[in-house]
């Protein structure tokens, strides 16, 4: 291959890599792997802190799968050992961490859902615990001895808490080094992370450069937001798409995302190109309805974790259950707070200028005619949680997207 044409290829790579990224450290080492012409070992870590995948940790996954088919290696590291560390990343708290039974329980469940996403015979799934086991207590502490207090505290989370008075325990600062010391024994090129991540990565190049390694790139991913459109997608928060709900669930909570949150979505989420997101962009501006983006979107992710069929069938239901278009195209979007993370039904309904009081409500929902996502709503007294994204509708006209915050 001529140098021209091996730049052209390593630029149409990189283009590739950097799509929907946040940040590429650094640029022009990932140039010079790239052109080494061989499969490079890309590492992306994973602690077992909860058994079910939801959209946004597919974010990396997606990466992941786009690497593998430029022909690149992938290291799906579940973290079993840093899991029983726990890392505090983005908390202001010590997250408690896990028992051995509640990682192994939680790897397996992970372990039967990445390959929705990832190419099994392009996936080495690793555990840290097969080198880390091994640790001595003087391994462990030479280490610990590669970084000193100073720099462990110029990570946010740790210097916030430092500030403020609030302890951090000692094996904190062990989570950051054993996850950079993974780069070392999987000789990984790259290591995919959040933004969250950064500083973690960052340890991962310069323990590579202790132990004589070339140093790994870090290719940084946003944090996909959730329902709502504010909070990072998180299960606690009610806010989630699960990769294992039913088809009707992930294309119904879909449909239900704010038009603007919808390009946000495709850029992370699917596999069209940027081609034709700019194209269905530029057909939205000229006049066509999100809501028919929305639908490829919906089909796209229901077909990528069930089938084409199922997707198809998603769509013949929540199509019948709004009537065929019965639902309006110009429904308004409100936000209505909750208290202690919860708000009732009727407060809702209110809140959201569906009905002029809580007695109104409650006759209408005695009368059959409240609807949330299409199901008839029969009990006075159900709650919604914070962060739960829902189409609420009152008799036959009134509708609206009603996020709780």
């Amino acid at each position: 291959m001529t140098e021209m044409k091996l730049a052209e290829t390593t630029l149409d790579a990189l283009a590739q890599i950097k799509r929907g990224a946040h940040e590429l450290l650094l640029e022009d080492e990932l140039k010079q792997k790239l052109a080494l012409g061989r499969p490079l070992r890309i590492k992306a870590g994973f602690d077992p802190t909860a058994p079910d995948l939801h959209l946004g940790h597919t974010v990396l996954l997606n990466k992941m799968r786009q690497l593998q088919d430029m022909g690149h290696h992938a290291l799906f590291l579940i973290g079993d050992f840093t899991g029983m560390i726990g890392d505090p990343s983005g908390k202001n708290t010590t997250r408690p961490p896990l028992s051995r039974e509640q990682v192994l329980a939680n790897a397996q469940s992970y372990r039967d859902q990445v390959f929705k996403v990832l190419d099994p015979d392009k996936t080495e799934i690793v555990f840290n615990s097969a080198w880390m086991d091994k640790f001595s207590a003087v391994d462990l502490i030479r280490l610990a001895a590669t970084h000193t207090v100073a720099q462990m505290l110029e990570r946010d989370d740790f210097s916030k808490r430092y500030k403020s008075n609030q302890p951090i325990a000692i094996h904190e600062f062990i989570y950051p080094l054993v996850q950079g010391y993974d780069s070392v024994a999987l000789k990984a090129d790259i290591e995919l992370g959040g933004t969250d991540q950064k500083f973690n990565l960052l340890m991962g190049r310069e323990l590579q450069k202790h132990y004589g390694q070339p140093p790994q790139c870090v290719l940084t991913m946003p944090l996909l937001e959730g329902l709502d459109g504010v909070n990072k997608m998180s299960k606690s928060l009610g806010n989630y798409v699960g990769i294992n709900e039913d088809p009707q669930q992930i294309f119904g909570k879909l449909m239900s995302i704010s038009d603007d949150l919808m390009w946000r979505y495709l850029e992370l989420l699917s596999f069209e190109s940027l081609a034709i997101l700019a194209k269905w962009r530029e057909e939205v501006t000229q006049g066509r309805n999100p809501r028919d983006i929305k639908v490829l979107l919906g089909q796209e992710i229901v077909a990528r974790f069930h089938s084409r069929q199922a997707a198809a069938d998603a769509l013949a239901e929540f199509e019948a259950r709004f009537k065929q278009g019965v639902l309006p195209d110009d429904m308004p979007e409100v936000t209505v707070a909750s208290a202690d993370c919860h708000i009732g039904i009727a407060q809702l309904l209110k809140q959201a200028g569906l009905v002029a009081s809580t007695s109104e409500a409650m006759r209408m929902i005695d009368q059959g005619g409240v609807k949330l996502d299409g199901e008839k709503i029969g009990d006075r007294a159900l709650q919604l949680k914070a962060g739960s994204i829902v189409i609420a509708q009152v008799g036959k006209r009134k509708f609206a997207r009603v996020c709780v915050s």
